[in-house]
């Protein structure tokens, strides 16, 4: 119970102007009507309390009408009988349905009398003791719902065989028979079940507003280690170029020398080539005079003197070669771009997968999503390791054969099943030649496409699940698994599980592994999910990658283990 902050002359209990005001020991004061309702709840605990303060009494306090507080009451009546403008009915207002000419706003609403009242009419609901006893809510304009169309009478019965409100005469009617009750008692026991609910939402909402608390902080993580990524790839990217950058000036550098040099050379064969043909041209002169000379004595000296000169001598020039030094010099550049090229294609395409492996918030599908990609598989018996026993079809498979036979091996090296045992165990029939991993077996089926498959497991033992390409048949050892380039296996035992590609181990710390586990894959976007299959379907690992064959799913077993396919 609270008082009212508004008029001190209102009663804490129904929250209206006292009538016939009683101060009880404690000094708080009521209506007589309210306080004896109060106490008459209290009376087979023979204690009664004040509800506003809570101090007790024993025995039940004699009650008297506070004369001084009722003629207080009545003045202030009388000096605010007369209404004010806010207390007439507006648009949206339930209007009093006793009022004359213009209405007063309602005040209470009657659920016996089924009526709508102001201030003023709704007194003799608190004077007339025939009337006290009818149940007054705040005004409403929803009476009528409260009524039965068929008997006029109010709904005050609730059918729980048919869930809804009758009134008392539909009991005897087309309700005869049915279990019934009050409908307060109906409203006492939903009263629990709104309770439980409202737990059930609030624990919701508390559950709720701790993911969205972090999911928040996780995208803020995100964003952090986005923008430390991206500044991390602009620094190595700025580095590359500076690098690069360094390289160009130092091959520039060594073009220019090396023009420079040769530069050099052709201008000291040019000067000397001029100095010959100088001396060429000399001699020739002196040539045309010796062939006039008409002194052979001086004609044979000097004839002899030209005969040896240094310009006839055929001296070998080295001409500068650029052309082939620079042609070599483009290839070896051309030749290094596309090694570049072809390194950095290739960190792209490892960058570009790893980048895809980044789990990020995303929704996991619902299971009923996922069957409809669902397909049929069985196991194939020329791929499994001589230690499995296959039945129920080749859909179900284990280590430790439990039939009522021994199967005994046939000619071809496969182990064959006596008729209606429904067991079969299988040899690898190429492990004459190759060494076969132990207790490995693969599906018939190539997938492509978008396809899922569930498993059943035993948990006590380790199980791996996966898929590979055909090829891997064709390996040796490395054909286990998870432990090649040529499949990827989800590997699950009674402590958590861990995902294999590569021979290479990530361990999956977040989620327990369950009995069954569902797989879904996307061969055209590359995507291989593994999830744990209960209520809520719970992403255990996924792998983003490219995918160049069929895959085919497969399974290896510890000794002692057991897997079935589901059928969906």
């Amino acid at each position: 119970m609270a008082e009212s902050d508004q008029n001190p002359f209102n009663c804490a209990v129904c929250l209206d102007t006292w009538r016939d005001p009683v101060t009880i020991p404690c000094g708080h004061n009521y209506c007589m009507h309210c306080i004896c309702g109060c106490w008459d709840r209290e009376d087979e605990k023979g204690v009664y309390s004040c509800p506003v303060c809570k101090e007790s009494f024993s025995p039940r306090p004699a009650l008297k009408k506070n004369t001084v507080l009722a003629e207080l009451v009545g003045k202030m009546k009388t000096v605010t009988n007369t209404p004010s403008v806010s207390s007439y009915a507006e648009a949206g207002d339930v209007e009093c349905d006793f009022c004359t000419g213009r209405k007063l706003k309602a005040e209470k609403s009657c659920l016996v009398c089924l009526v709508s009242m102001c201030e003023t009419h709704i007194q003799p609901h608190y004077d007339v003791p025939a009337l006290r006893k009818h149940k007054l809510v705040k005004a409403t304009a929803e009476l009528q719902d409260r009524v039965c169309t068929k008997h006029d009478k109010l709904l005050e019965v609730f059918c729980r065989t048919d869930q809804t409100s009758i009134c008392i005469l539909c009991t005897m009617d087309e309700h005869k028979g049915h279990e019934t009750t009050s409908a307060a008692a109906e409203r006492a026991q939903k009263q629990n079940q709104v309770m439980e609910m409202k737990g059930q939402f609030q624990r919701e909402i508390q559950e709720t507003e701790k993911n969205l608390q972090e999911l928040r902080e996780t995208f803020a993580s995100h964003k952090k280690i986005s923008a430390d990524a991206l500044a991390h790839g602009e620094r190595t990217f700025t580095q590359l170029i500076q690098y690069f950058e360094g390289k160009r000036s130092e091959v520039k550098e060594l073009i220019l020398a090396q023009q420079k040099e040769a530069v050099i050379r052709a201008e000291e064969i040019l000067q000397e080539l001029e100095q010959k043909a100088t001396e060429l041209r000399r001699g020739d002169a002196e040539l045309a005079e010796l062939c006039h000379e008409e002194d052979h004595l001086c004609f044979l000296q000097r004839f002899y003197t030209f005969k040896n000169c240094p310009a006839l001598k055929n001296t070998p020039i080295m001409m500068p070669t650029l052309s082939e030094c620079f042609e070599d010099l483009s290839q070896s550049l051309s030749a290094m771009r596309q090694t570049v090229e072809k390194v950095c294609d290739g960190d792209m395409v490892t960058l570009s997968a790893k980048i895809k492996e980044i789990e990020i918030a995303r929704k996991v599908p619902a299971r009923e999503d996922l069957l409809k990609y669902s397909c049929r598989l069985t196991l194939d018996p020329n791929t499994a390791s001589a230690d499995l026993f296959l039945s129920e079809g080749n859909t179900e498979v284990t280590t430790q054969y439990t039939g009522s036979f021994l199967p005994s091996r046939s000619t071809s090296g496969l182990y064959v099943a006596v008729p209606n045992a429904g067991v079969f165990s299988f040899s690898n029939p190429h492990s004459s030649g190759q060494p076969s991993p132990k207790y490995q077996v693969l599906c018939v089926q190539g997938l492509t496409g978008q396809c899922y498959w569930e498993i059943e497991r035993s948990c006590e033992k380790e199980i791996d699940i996966g898929v590979a390409y055909k090829s891997i048949c064709n390996m040796s050892l490395a054909y286990n698994l998870g432990h090649n380039d040529k499949s990827w296996s989800l590997s699950c035992n009674s402590e958590g599980c861990s995902f294999w590609h590569s021979d290479t181990k990530t361990d999956i710390l977040a989620v327990m592994p369950g009995t069954r586990i569902g797989v879904y894959l996307d061969h055209k976007e590359g995507t291989l999910s593994f999830y744990n299959v209960s209520d809520v379907m719970t992403l255990l690992h996924r792998v983003c990658t490219t995918f160049t064959e069929p895959l085919y799913p497969g399974f290896r077993l510890e000794n002692g283990a057991f897997l079935k396919i589901c059928e969906l």
